[in-house]
């Protein structure tokens, strides 16, 4: 599913600056010399990644016609997006010109595009060779019903991907109405929730910048900076270290309650609360991580206890997240920690508002939520968060979130959670 997250983030500014964090005024003079300063030039992190290979898309292709078989469907409709990158390695902005692929039950795939951009697609496809170009006064539709015909498609189901927009879907239903149109979900979602080795690499590479993006740019805080400076600092330091940023949701203070922040501006004061929620894409894999500090002062009883309360939900997710045990399994275990303390219960304040996890991929938000009642059984391979937010409004947020990958041996960290409140990187 796809969700672009925190895209209401004014991320102006790129100035970094020096500063000082919880703990940093207790560092020896040594320790304060390697800290980074505001004209540190971070080095990319990527000079070992290896992106997905065209034998595994092809096996991806494979793995989807063998369930389109399965589940008696003729075709798969791909729309431009991260299903469409996901199986051939396209990069498409989807404007409002169709371009799409059809991978059929049986065949090759082919590919629907407007004709002056057929030579800029050509130049991408690197499985399946047949397009077929609509000119601007065509319907696209017409052409898509052809491609049905010459994979011997006349009758039967065609499954339409779930980021299908609605114009090409009933475009393609009212030029093609004698055939049924069905959820491709039975075989995207089954193909894509399950990461293979390499996607994790991917991801792993990811939430390591994303993790070094965070820990330079809290060396730099300085009191009287807004939400906005960290942000961008962040986003830059992501950009800096290899990665493609995605987001950086930095709160502070009362704002930090607000689990996706609050209309009102904060400037950071000493003993704040300054939560990070950042992301950064490598080979279109997302990485998500959460950290939350006290900046420039030792944290307060209450700070310090609602910080350990939510360390204890991490772990108790993390410790839930066993194979073959649902995915509700992962939110009850987090949220009884909370609620034990008194919080909640359920979703209300003070305590967490929403689900404990979600899954995570080439999209940011994915298949496999750890949500109350969800009876989706763990399997390897599985990628999500955990996030057990606690929220106290008027007072202040704290949220710890790590994404795990599921082996046959259980959960692994893609990075390792917060030791303390004053050792947030470990």
């Amino acid at each position: 599913m796809t969700i672009k997250r925190r895209d209401f983030i004014n991320l102006s500014g790129i100035a970094l600056t020096a500063g000082i964090i919880t703990g940093f005024n207790s560092l020896d003079e040594n320790q304060k010399k390697e800290t980074v300063t505001s004209d540190t030039i971070l080095k990319p992190m990527t000079d070992d990644v290896v992106p997905i290979t065209v034998a595994e898309r092809e096996e991806r292709i494979k793995k989807a016609q063998r369930l389109l078989t399965e589940n008696n469907m003729q075709a798969l409709v791909l729309d431009a997006g991260t299903g469409l990158k996901y199986f051939t390695g396209i990069n498409w902005w989807p404007s409002e010109r169709t371009m799409l692929a059809i991978i059929p039950a049986k065949g090759d795939i082919k590919y629907i595009c407007p004709a002056f951009e057929e030579d800029r697609l050509r130049e991408q496809i690197i499985i399946g060779k047949k397009v077929y170009a609509w000119q601007e006064d065509e319907s696209p539709y017409q052409l898509i019903v052809s491609a049905f015909k010459d994979s011997g498609i006349t009758t039967g189901n065609i499954a339409i991907e779930e980021q299908t927009r609605f114009f090409i879907a009933d475009g393609i239903r009212k030029e093609a109405s004698h055939l049924n149109y069905v959820s491709g979900d039975p075989v995207t979602v089954a193909c894509r929730k399950i990461k293979s080795p390499a996607e994790i690499k991917l991801m792993q590479k990811a939430n390591d910048i994303t993790l070094a993006a965070i820990k330079h740019s809290v060396s730099l805080l300085k009191e009287g900076m807004t939400q906005n400076d960290l942000s961008a600092m962040i986003m830059s330091a992501q950009k800096q270290l290899g990665g493609n940023p995605e987001f950086a949701l930095c709160l502070f203070g009362k704002s930090s309650a607000f689990p996706h922040g609050s209309k009102h501006p904060e400037v950071l004061k000493k003993g704040d609360i300054v939560l990070m929620d950042c992301g950064c894409l490598v080979e279109g894999y997302n990485s998500d991580i959460t950290r939350t500090i006290v900046f420039g002062a030792e944290p307060s009883k209450r700070q310090q206890e609602i910080w350990s309360l939510e360390k204890q939900a991490l772990i108790a997710g993390f410790a839930a997240a066993k194979i073959g045990e649902p995915c509700g399994a992962v939110d009850a275990a987090a949220r009884k920690v909370l609620t034990d303390a008194g919080l909640g219960p359920e979703y209300k304040l003070p305590g967490l508002p929403h689900r404990t996890g979600h899954g995570i991929g080439l999209d940011g938000h994915e298949w496999g939520n750890m949500l109350k009642g969800n009876k989706e059984l763990l399997e390897p391979g599985m990628c999500f968060s955990i996030e057990p937010t606690i929220s106290i409004v008027g007072e202040f947020g704290v949220r710890l979130e790590d994404c795990v990958y599921m082996t046959e041996d259980g959960p692994k960290w893609f990075s390792q959670p917060s030791k303390s409140i004053n050792e947030p990187f470990g």
